[in-house]
């Protein structure tokens, strides 16, 4: 019987031996290769830059910008060993006295207050472990601890860890966690700020300072006396950090140019997918941010003076576009982003009077020049309804013979345009449209000449380049691409495309020049210097236009409604669009 026991008892040695040997081999088994963190490369945030170096916004999933650890400032390396785990040189990646001292101190406050897991343990778990709790799990973390340890150097370790840690407010790593709680770089946080920073990564919700203060503040301070009591610090640094009030609010990155940012990221997104959230991509936009900024003003100063004189809720957008490379100097979509994120400058509007110089080109392509006349008088012509007729009516109603297609245009005479139109063939004029880079419909019908098809104000604006330059340029966003170590991955062009030969465009430039000098864009006159272009007015009102140039930017303004309905009495693009530009163009220069 005793044998029978021996037997039992040896057979169930054996097993359990061959149990936790399997148990072990299977931990193993399973464990990651820490050599990967050789090609570690945490989540980063792509930023915008302005053509003249402002930081316009970030993208990201986790708001991050990875720092190497040998520009990890030392203080705060000693304040997150002070509150995180004050043997991090000493341990070989599983601290036994910490874990020991860690048991007495929760013990001793009969609850957990302190725990045991070593930096090197946190990052191990952060890069390559689930959050749960089991002894599986604490056993892989210890051993792939050692393995880090062995294979890395402790501030490698140390600068990993401040590079992934959650610190709250989306922000990840110590770069983003400055910038977020302080407004500033990590290079200039003080001692109570880097205590504080300290403080978080153990439970960001529970030591938030801008949701729970109080509590935060007692972590904080307990992060000071350490660092004093381990000598990181001294009595009159601690003494001064102690009274340091927390931050108030945090220091979100705001958007700049916000219509501008949301258009290039959307088409940024269609290009690089997910990696423009995650892979620190380093974009170099056309915007000037000088410019951008006095575009927003000269829109908001020009809605206010429309909101005199009509109710408000009046829109508007300008955009400006460099001559020479098509590149967008200036972006705005509305009267305030942070309101309607409808972006203007693309939505579907009717162009009025702005899209007879489309007719007057084409005539110019077809022989006639700027001195040729055309008649200006009632007339009409079979309608969309059968048995109906259309008749285009000049404004106020007030007709002027035999004009010279000079004055026809700076005028912006309906009639003479109109029977222009039919004489070269309004199909030709839709065709030309389409050439100057026009996308939408444009509708073969003798009302299209006065602006009745609906464009993008976008592509109005890029399209009055071929009257400037008698090139089609293409709006680009950005100038280049790169990754976060400067390998350029993108480099844009500007791209041209041929339309009008030279003796047409200096035509063009002349008649487009006596809009202002003579006709509907007189005010402009006061500019004091060569400018060129034309007003655009719908029937009703509903849209208020100015699309013009001088020899460096194209700029186009457009006023109105979202909703389509009249914006007031008699506000033409004269009254409501070109106050706008003028005030832009005046502010412009230098440029």
């Amino acid at each position: 019987m005793i044998n029978k026991v021996k037997y039992v008892l040896f057979f169930l040695f054996l097993f359990f031996i061959g149990f936790f040997i399997g148990y072990v081999f299977w931990i193993f088994s399973e464990l990651p290769d820490v050599k990967s963190l050789e090609r570690y490369r945490p989540f980063e945030s792509s930023i915008v830059y302005s053509s003249d170096g402002q930081v316009l916004t970030e993208f990201f999933y986790e708001r991050r910008k990875f720092v190497p650890h040998h520009e990890i400032p030392d203080i705060v390396k000693k304040a997150f060993i002070a509150a995180e785990d004050i043997r991090f040189y000493k341990h070989p990646g599983v601290d036994i006295i910490g874990i020991l001292r860690a048991l007495y101190r929760d013990i001793k406050a009969g609850g957990v207050v302190e725990g045991g897991s070593t930096i090197t343990q946190q990052l191990a778990k952060m890069l390559y472990l689930k959050p749960e709790r089991s002894l599986t799990r604490k056993l892989r973390e210890a051993i792939l601890s050692i393995q880090i340890e062995k294979k890395y150097t402790k501030d490698e370790i140390l600068g990993l860890y401040l590079n992934q840690a959650y610190f709250g407010n989306r922000a990840y790593g110590i770069a983003a966690a400055a910038e977020t709680y302080f407004g500033k770089s990590y290079k200039d946080l003080t001692i109570a700020e880097v205590a504080l920073l300290a403080a978080m990564p153990k439970a960001p919700s529970a030591f938030n300072p801008f949701k729970k203060p109080d509590i935060a503040l007692k972590r904080r301070n307990l992060v000071l006396k350490r660092m004093l009591e381990e000598g990181f610090i001294t009595k009159e640094e601690y003494a001064f950090a102690i009274n340091v009030p927390l931050p108030e609010h945090p220091h979100w990155r705001k958007f700049e140019a916000p219509y501008f940012v949301e258009t290039l990221r959307l088409e940024l997104e269609s290009k690089f997918g997910e990696a423009l959230y995650k892979n620190g991509l380093r974009i170099y936009s056309t915007i000037n941010y000088a410019l951008q900024k006095k575009a927003e003003e000269a829109v908001q100063r020009g809605l206010k003076e429309i909101h005199k004189r009509v109710k408000p809720q009046v829109q508007a957008a300008l955009i400006a576009i460099e001559l020479k490379t098509g590149y967008v100097r200036a972006l705005v979509g509305g009267n305030d982003f942070w309101e309607s994120q409808y972006n203007r400058a693309f939505s579907l509007r009717q162009p009025g009077s702005a899209f007879k110089p489309f007719v007057y080109a084409v005539a110019l392509l077809e022989g006639f020049s700027p001195d040729d006349t055309i008649l200006d008088s009632p007339l009409s012509f079979p309608g969309a309804v059968k048995g109906k007729l259309w008749s285009p009516k000049n404004y106020n109603n007030e007709y002027h013979g035999e004009v010279s297609l000079r004055k026809a245009l700076a005028l912006s005479l309906n009639s003479a345009t109109v029977r222009l139109a039919h004489q070269v063939g309004i199909k030709k004029v839709v065709e030309f449209a389409q050439k100057c880079g026009l996308s939408t419909k444009i509708h073969p019908y003798l009302s299209t000449a006065l602006g009745a098809s609906d464009v993008k104000p976008i592509e109005l604006t890029s399209a009055y380049s071929v009257f400037a330059t008698g090139r089609r340029i293409k709006p680009i966003y950005y100038e280049k691409i790169t990754n976060s170590y400067g390998t350029v991955l993108e480099d844009k062009k500007p791209e041209f495309e041929e339309i009008l030969e030279e003796y047409i465009v200096e035509q063009m430039r002349e008649l487009l020049k006596e809009v202002v000098t003579s006709g509907t864009a007189q005010r402009a006159k006061e500019l004091n210097r060569d400018v060129y272009g034309k007003t655009g007015t719908t029937n009703d009102f509903s849209d208020a236009w100015f699309i013009g140039f001088d020899d460096e930017l194209i700029v186009g303004v457009w006023v109105g409604r979202d909703n389509h309905k009249p914006i007031g009495p008699k506000e033409a693009g004269a009254r409501a669009a070109l106050p706008i530009w003028i005030d832009f163009m005046k502010n412009a220069k230098p440029f």
